[in-house]
C-alpha cells in the first residue's frame, strides 16, 4: 500500500498555498502598475485632445512625483511588519502626492501660477520636519500628522481671511487624510511594534 496524501472531502479542491511574498508581489505590481498608467495617461491622451499638452519636463516631473512615494513605501514595507504603520505611511504619501500634484497641475488657490499655492510647502514641511524630529517612531509620527492637519486647515483659514478664495473644503479633505494617517500611526504605537 502506498502512502497517500491527506484526504480532502469529495467535491472540494485543495486550496493552493499562497506565500506572503507573492501577496506582497501582487501589491507591488498593482502599485507600480498604477503609477505607470498615471504617468502614461497624458501621453496617450495628447493625440486626441488639445487640453493635454505635456512636454518632456512635465513627464520627468510626473515620473519623479510618482516614483518617490513608491520608493518610500517600498522602504517602509522592508523596515516594518506593522500593518498600521505601513498604512499610515501610505496615507501620508498619498496626501503628499495629491497635494503636490493638484498644486502644480491646476492650483488649489486660484490657478497653478498663483504664488499663494506655495503656502502648501509649509504644510509639507510640517509633515517632513515632524517625521524627522520624531525619528519616524510611530507615536511621534502620529503627533506630526496631527500637526500637519492643523497646518493644512490654517492655510485654508489664511486664504479665506486674505480673500483669495474659498478653499476650506479641499483643505478639510487633506486634513482628514492627515488625521487618518495620524490615527494609523497611533494604532501602530499602541501595538508597540514601532
Amino acid at each position: 500500500m502506498s502512502p497517500s496524501s491527506p484526504s480532502t472531502p469529495p467535491g472540494t479542491a485543495r486550496e493552493p498555498q499562497v506565500s506572503a511574498s507573492w501577496r506582497g508581489t501582487r501589491w507591488r505590481w498593482l502599485g507600480w502598475g498604477t503609477a505607470l498608467v498615471l504617468w502614461l495617461t497624458p501621453l496617450l491622451s495628447m493625440p486626441f485632445t488639445d487640453e493635454v499638452q505635456w512636454g518632456w519636463g512635465d513627464f520627468v516631473a510626473a515620473g519623479i512625483l510618482l516614483s518617490l512615494p513608491g520608493l518610500l513605501l517600498e522602504l517602509t514595507v522592508r523596515m516594518t511588519r506593522n500593518t498600521a504603520y505601513r498604512l499610515g505611511v501610505a496615507v501620508a504619501l498619498l496626501a503628499t502626492l495629491l497635494l503636490v500634484w493638484i498644486s502644480l497641475a491646476v492650483g488649489i488657490i486660484g490657478s497653478e501660477d498663483n504664488p499663494a499655492n506655495l503656502l502648501y510647502v509649509a504644510v509639507l514641511a510640517t509633515a517632513l520636519g515632524g517625521a524627522v524630529a520624531a525619528g519616524f517612531a510611530a507615536a511621534g509620527m502620529a503627533r506630526a500628522m496631527f500637526a500637519t492637519a492643523a497646518a493644512q486647515m490654517l492655510v485654508g483659514l489664511l486664504v479665506l481671511a486674505a480673500g483669495l478664495g474659498f478653499t476650506l473644503i479641499i483643505n478639510a479633505f487633506f486634513a482628514l487624510l492627515w488625521c487618518l494617517s495620524a490615527g494609523l500611526f497611533r494604532a501602530a504605537a499602541e501595538a508597540g511594534e514601532c
